[in-house]
């Protein structure tokens, strides 16, 4: 059944502006096993305020990703599906870069650092050369969840959709898949490593740096994170995931 709007019980609660018809479409889009899901986080409070935030920032500005890719992670990768989840921090800010991935960009555009830092652990992990393009949609075709903890961002200005719903939102995304079986959880940075606790020690956790030039040296590479989670699968007796990409 479609998802629709929660309709105010009085006249103090949030209306939803005619700029956030969009909202309805894009929930529609989700595969129904994360619509049900999530179902009741659509109705809350916070999630009714922050689609507001976001219609008034995009009205006043530039934001990324693009309202239909808001949700890609989702759509790309049903809840039914969820085999390992590699969570970000925010989407990339500059121009045509974000496109609901996390770490992932379009074919085409300029592959980012932390993005050239991972195909290199990848290449180092097994023995795949550099892809020459940025596209990680194959991942999240094969049951890799690509979650940022914040679905938004303000052009050229990074953090700058943090604290508005957003981590709420996403945390609850972690726990529901934290109720599967069997799932590798990829907490590369110290803001995604503070999402552990909601993650039970029946499956695969691996922790270390961010994959940024900043950090990447001091644990991310050398790391193996590809060959871990493929492991954990085959242990599993899950289908593991072919890490190569599309041309």
């Amino acid at each position: 059944m479609p998802w629709s709007p929660p309709k105010p019980k009085n006249s103090d609660a949030l209306q939803l502006p005619n700029s956030m018809r969009y909202s309805e479409a894009m929930i529609n889009q989700l595969p129904p096993c994360w619509r049900t899901a999530l179902a009741d986080e659509f109705d809350k409070p916070y999630f009714v305020a922050l689609q507001k935030f976001v219609a008034e920032e995009r009205a006043a500005e530039e934001v990324f990703p693009p309202e239909q890719d808001v949700l890609t992670a989702l759509r790309l990768t049903p809840l039914d599906n969820v085999k390992a989840l590699i969570l970000g921090q925010d989407p990339y800010h500059d121009n045509g870069q974000a496109h609901g991935l996390s770490f992932s960009v379009q074919r085409g555009v300029k592959i980012p650092p932390s993005l050239r830092n991972i195909f290199k652990e990848r290449e180092s992990d097994l023995g795949m050369p550099p892809a020459d393009h940025g596209c990680l949609e194959a991942w999240a075709e094969q049951g890799v969840l690509m979650l940022n903890t914040v679905l938004t961002v303000r052009a050229h200005a990074a953090n700058s959709h943090h604290k508005q719903g957003w981590e709420e939102f996403t945390t609850r995304i972690i726990e529901i898949v934290n109720e599967r079986a069997a799932v590798a959880f990829v907490l590369w940075g110290k803001p995604a490593q503070k999402k552990a606790p909601l993650i039970d020690q029946r499956h695969l956790i691996v922790e270390t740096p961010h994959p940024s030039p900043l950090s990447a040296r001091r644990g991310f590479f050398g790391s193996r994170p590809f060959s871990k989670i493929n492991e954990y699968l085959a242990a599993s007796r899950l289908p593991t995931i072919d890490w190569h990409l599309k041309e």
